[in-house]
């Protein structure tokens, strides 16, 4: 059976314990192949060879870790070429594969990269955006593991701060005039005072942080004092020995901020804004940033997984002419990341040996053959993804959490305005993308997306003056809307 695609509606995003563990021990990795692909079938239907090689993929990974340490260097993943045309789900399989393992994950075109020499971005960039990634994913985990420390702190911080100002708008009265009276001379004066204001200090306070925890002033403006981004930034400079051109004026920049006097400077907010901003401040001193980079570099090394699609685009038939003339070279430069080296980034060198390549293209005009001989041996798994059928493609439409009509109801009721689905209709759009897929480019699922916003183009317009009406999507509203678009080929060429 053929795929189709459901995606979830979540970030399906797991919490790190503080501890650091192995990266690539989670939980999910422990799962058996067969425990794999029935979680993939959760969000994927059919193409079941494709499941089972990533299922093998990543047991294959707990395997490793389970070997004594001089073999576990040998053992590399078993890196996946997927054949398929656009739209079949190979995008949605490796994104998918990242979050089982909650794994720092990354999606480029291959197109997008030079041959060494060439004025474009180099292969290297993969890794070192890579490393960024992992760095913002794991900080990300840091601050959700102390956000309920660092709103207490945001709390007290902001309650200081509420009650300078007030005391500042309504300052302690003199004593002066009870001198006579209670006190001998001014020391003994200023001492009281000092009692009086602290008294009166610690009651604004109290009385400050109740209406605070009540969220009881969240209106309210307040002055805070921001500081400045490079608070989280704190990077030793110079640490790229080797690299291109854009990590040495990174590391340059770098070295110039941590010359210059951290910025700082006063902004009048809300106190729901300010709560959040201190919050956040006060998170980041809490999570160690070199701890971070060191766990995002390991994590990178051990469990990350890179998608590299429009492998076949790098395939240049044989002509040393023409825009991919620098195609076989894209090739030979990605060799030593797949195959394993050191990449140097502005963080040290990231090992690439056992990171989890997926490559993915149409192959249309093209065989996986065509590629140069290093690299096809370095995709030892092959598999191929079948195009849609309408049963897939209707399945699409009704099965996901968060599928297109699921999306376009919950957008339209916005407005007040029911929209409802009939299976008739759902099928008409199914048979009408399946249609227009066989008679012009095969997009897939993409289809689908086109044709709902030619269906409901007139209803979104008019949405808002429709307020409390129902509307109902059945086959005869979904055949005059786009039936005769749809039969007259040249016209579904350019508007479907």
């Amino acid at each position: 059976m053929a795929e189709a695609v459901r995606k979830s509606s979540g970030k399906d995003k797991t919490i790190r314990p503080t501890a650091d563990v192995a990266p690539d021990m989670t939980h999910a990795e422990s799962m058996t192949p067969r425990q794999i692909v029935a979680e993939l079938d959760r969000f994927i239907i059919g193409q079941a060879d494709a499941k089972r090689a990533v299922a093998v993929a990543l047991r294959n990974r707990y395997r490793r870790q389970q070997l004594p340490e001089e073999l576990r260097r040998e053992v590399h993943p078993k890196n996946i070429l997927m054949i398929g045309s656009t739209g079949v789900g190979k995008t949605e399989i490796a994104r998918r594969v990242a979050r089982i393992v909650d794994a720092p994950f990354i999606k480029v075109e291959a197109t997008k990269f030079t041959e060494v020499g060439y004025v474009g971005r180099d292969v290297e960039s993969i890794v070192r955006d890579l490393v960024e990634i992992a760095i913002s994913m794991i900080h990300s985990e840091r601050t959700d593991q102390v956000k309920e420390q660092a709103a207490a702190l945001a709390v007290e911080r902001l309650t200081e701060i509420l009650s300078e100002q007030a005391l500042l708008r309504k300052p302690v009265r003199s004593l002066r005039k009870a001198k006579d009276a209670n006190l001998d001379d001014d020391d003994d004066l200023a001492e009281r005072e000092a009692q009086v204001a602290d008294r009166r200090r610690r009651r604004e306070q109290k009385r400050l942080r109740q209406l605070l925890i009540d969220e009881a002033m969240e209106d309210e403006t307040v002055e805070i004092e921001l500081e400045s981004e490079s608070d989280f930034d704190d990077i030793q400079p110079f640490e790229v020995i080797a690299g291109n051109p854009e990590d040495l004026q990174d590391t340059f920049y770098e070295f110039l901020d941590g010359l210059m006097p951290r910025r700082r400077t006063r902004r009048r907010v809300s106190v729901r804004e300010a709560r959040h901003i201190l919050a956040q401040q006060e998170a980041n001193r809490m999570v160690d940033y070199d701890a971070v980079v060191e766990t995002a570099i390991r994590r990178v090394e051990d469990a990350a997984v890179v998608f590299i699609d429009e492998i076949d685009k790098t395939i240049t038939n044989g002509s040393d002419s023409g825009p991919d003339v620098s195609g076989a070279g894209v090739q030979r430069d990605l060799l030593p990341i797949v195959e394993g080296s050191a990449v140097m980034t502005r963080y040290g060198p990231v090992n690439t040996d056992h990171i989890l390549f997926i490559a993915a293209g149409s192959f249309q005009s093209v065989r996986p053959s065509d590629l140069i001989p290093e690299l096809q041996g370095r995709f030892p798994i092959r598999v191929e993804l079948q195009s849609l059928t309408e049963e897939d493609l209707f399945a699409i439409l009704t099965e996901p959490q968060n599928a297109l009509t699921k999306q376009y109801q919950a957008l339209l009721a916005t407005e007040q305005l029911t929209v409802d689905f009939s299976e008739g209709g759902l099928r008409e759009v199914a048979s009408i993308a399946t249609l227009v897929n066989q008679r012009t480019e095969d997009i897939g699922a993409r289809r689908l997306q086109t044709i709902l916003e030619r269906v409901l183009e007139e209803i979104s317009f008019n949405a808002p003056d429709m307020a409390d009406q129902s509307v109902s999507i059945d086959q005869e509203f979904v055949r005059k809307r786009v039936g005769d678009i749809a039969d007259d080929e040249e016209l579904s060429n350019f508007i479907l």
